[in-house]
């Protein structure tokens, strides 16, 4: 990943969301009496599957890093990273890098991106950084067997419904094997924890219903999954059944396997960007490897986080059908009217450079291993007075687009 300074002026233009906080009501002497002999059982049993969970997500550590946000990185040996409990890859290691798409815009990497590396921390060789798991993070999960997943709903070919909004560029139509944005990053306002807002790429094979495939990079800010409201690197999988029971976020399942020493998945960016004052952006990639059929996720130029392996995934196991670049949202109505919930920087499209969020250099991988760029892309603002979109092309940024939103105003009641 590189982590660019932009400069340019230019004009231009689905996840996990529900959380719960426990609740032990007392209403009368009965109920607690029966809470004395039977709740107590009952948060013990819940206690224990949590540690148990804890105990299979975090692994032991070479070295620990305090974070400034409040995070702990674990260094943990890369032959001990959750991705080796998966049956298929029980005693195995991490393959060598693979072989590059052609054609792609080499972007410098430039210091760090992270907030636990600012002062000089690393991860030694042979070892990788995993930001820990904690209760907490499980107990604001709906459920402990939903932890770490998205929530149940139903996905549309158009993106929209369950209360999530989008506003997005893609493509379909063809065979992809890759898809590449430099994303720019913001820190959004999120109402409550029970909402998130994103900037991701898709890269998506299957039917939009019980067998839809997903691989997704991007930053998100989600209370429920993290605790607090800082953007964060992430990446989503689901493997065979459009987020129902399969795939996971970043390294809280068997599946996806890391690679690089320098990079927490899941752990907080900085610096980012600011109103009419410089610009961050994150150069991601995600292809498929020619030779072994790996999907591959990268920041940058060669900075190689892992990869995805092909098994996981069913049609993703050839090519995906639908690359999506954009933002999302999760849209509660809590308060019985739209939620105040930002897209991007929180400003629509319109503000363009300095204000509305953007993605830039636009480009997919084709069946030749080849990066090129878009071909007939379609614009999505399903909420379009709430959170929209705007699409352009020049010679600095390719295609790009401005997007995003306020949310609740006086257009989006």
């Amino acid at each position: 990943m590189a982590f660019a300074s932009t400069s340019i002026i230019a004009q231009f233009v689905v996840s996990l969301v529900i959380a719960l906080t426990l609740i032990s009501p007392v209403v009368s002497n009965d109920s607690i009496a029966r809470n004395q002999t039977f709740r107590p059982d009952k948060e013990l049993q819940k206690l224990k599957r949590i540690r148990a969970l804890l105990r299979k997500i975090n692994k032991p550590a070479v070295k620990i890093i305090q974070s400034l946000d409040g995070d702990v990185i674990d260094c943990v040996p890369s032959h001990l990273q959750p991705a080796f409990d998966h049956p298929r890859l029980k005693g195995q290691k991490p393959l060598d890098p693979p072989e590059r798409p052609k054609g792609e815009t080499v972007d410098s990497v430039t210091g760090s991106f992270q907030l636990w590396t600012d002062y000089g921390e690393s991860c030694p060789e042979g070892t990788i950084p995993i930001r820990r798991t904690t209760e907490e993070d499980v107990l604001r999960a709906s459920s402990i067997k939903g932890f770490g997943r998205k929530p149940i709903r139903r996905v549309k070919r158009d993106s929209t419904g369950g209360g999530h909004e989008h506003a997005v560029v893609f493509v379909d139509g063809d065979q992809y094997y890759g898809a590449k944005a430099s994303i720019n990053v913001w820190t959004p306002h999120v109402t409550n924890e029970n909402e998130f807002s994103l900037s991701q790429i898709w890269v998506i094979s299957g039917s939009f219903g019980n067998d839809l495939n997903t691989i997704e990079a991007g930053w998100q800010v989600s209370p429920a999954l993290y605790g607090d409201n800082y953007p964060r690197f992430f990446t989503y999988w689901t493997q065979t059944d459009a987020y129902q029971t399969t795939g996971c976020y970043n390294l809280l399942c068997s599946g996806f396997v890391q690679t690089n020493t320098k990079i927490a998945i899941g752990a907080a960016i900085s610096p980012v960007s600011a109103h009419s004052g410089r610009q961050y952006d994150i150069n991601v990639m995600v292809w498929k490897d020619p030779k072994h059929g790996h999907w591959w996720l990268d920041l940058g130029s060669g900075l190689l986080v892992g990869y995805w392996p092909e098994f996981l995934f069913s049609h993703l196991r050839t090519h995906a059908n639908m690359i999506q670049f954009g933002g999302e949202i999760v849209n509660t109505r809590s308060m019985g009217y739209h939620t105040s919930t930002q897209m991007g920087s929180g400003h629509f499209a319109d503000d363009g450079f300095e204000k509305a969020a953007y993605f830039r250099n636009l480009q997919v991988v084709d069946w030749d291993n080849n990066v090129i760029p878009l071909s007939n892309p379609h614009v999505l603002a399903d909420h379009p007075n709430c959170y929209n979109i705007r699409e352009g092309k020049n010679s600095a940024w390719g295609d790009y687009f401005y997007y995003g939103g306020p949310g609740r105003n006086v257009r989006c009641p």
